[in-house]
């Protein structure tokens, strides 16, 4: 399944069929995905406590990981999710070449703004080395 949460995506069929939204959630094994605003469900919520009053909550379904397409943050596009190793990291990648999973997208971004710009080498500090007479004074006694 090439669908994670915090993607945004496009339903592509359905009900719902042009949609966008965030997934909520995802569940491999049953190959579906919770996307926010698609496939709303009726649920009545009874009250629990004294001071609550009981309620019609409206919860987004799953549906099929096959009916959405993700949509690139770089070009706004929906496509389908290509895989590439990038410095011996398999990621996701759009057809426009940009990175679609987040956390690697930032290393990628300032591992490439280091290198474009090339700092001076951070100065360290020598350390003096200990004067031979403190030594010579503890062999004689």
């Amino acid at each position: 399944m090439n669908v994670k949460v915090n993607d945004n995506v496009l339903v592509i069929a359905g009900k719902d069929k042009g949609v966008q939204g965030k997934v909520l959630a995802t569940s491999p094994k049953a190959n579906t995905v919770v996307v926010e605003g698609v496939r709303v469900q009726k649920k009545h919520q009874k009250a629990r406590k004294a001071n609550d009053t009981s309620k019609i909550v409206e919860i987004p379904g799953p549906i099929d990981a096959s009916n959405v397409k993700v949509v690139c943050p770089s070009c706004g596009k929906a496509t389908r999710v290509k895989h590439a190793v990038v410095d011996g990291k398999k990621v996701r990648v759009c057809a426009c070449g940009a990175v679609l999973d987040k956390a690697y997208s930032k290393k990628a971004a300032a591992k490439a703004a280091a290198s474009a710009e090339e700092a001076p080498k951070k100065r360290t500090r020598k350390r003096a080395a200990k004067p031979a007479e403190t030594t010579e004074t503890t062999e004689n006694n």
